[in-house]
């Protein structure tokens, strides 16, 4: 029997500074809202029409700390995770909340007000796999007034 697929892709614009918590062993949660919107010309009056989805985004642990530090308000960023829905009962009426786990973050602009961090990928890495690994130091080939590296390239 083939297995199901629980995988997200968003990409949208942040719309609140996440909320950082932390969890009882201390590390640390960051939750946050992702607008994504999607426009269209309608096809009886011709005008332009828009439409915006908000996603519930939770990350948790190494990731959360770089959301919590580089994220702000409008920030664009690149999502992938999985859905996840809670159930609870309150006052008798069982309620729902659907969110994105988040695994996979890409800074797709620098709103990073003053703290610019590098546009790169961050994983969260599952706990098996975060096992932290020394790298011999790299010799740098010298670099041309275009930014070619010169020299052997092997």
């Amino acid at each position: 029997m083939a297995k199901g697929v629980n995988k997200v892709i968003l990409v949208g614009n942040v719309g609140q500074k996440p909320e950082m918590k932390a969890m009882p062993s201390g590390d640390p949660v960051a939750s946050f809202s992702l607008a994504t919107s999607e426009s269209w010309k309608d096809k009886n009056t011709g005008q332009q029409q828009e439409r915006t989805e908000w996603h519930h985004c939770v990350a948790f642990k190494g990731l959360a700390g770089v959301i919590g530090q580089y994220v702000n308000q409008g920030s664009k960023l690149y999502l992938e995770g999985q859905l996840r829905t809670t159930s609870w009962e309150k006052d008798g009426v069982k309620r729902y909340k659907t969110e994105i786990i988040v695994s996979d973050m890409q800074m797709l602009d620098s709103k990073g007000g003053d703290q610019q961090a590098p546009q790169q990928q961050y994983q969260q890495q599952a706990p098996q796999q975060q096992q932290y690994q020394q790298q011999a130091p790299q010799q740098q080939s010298p670099v041309d007034q275009y930014g070619n590296q010169q020299g052997n390239p092997f």
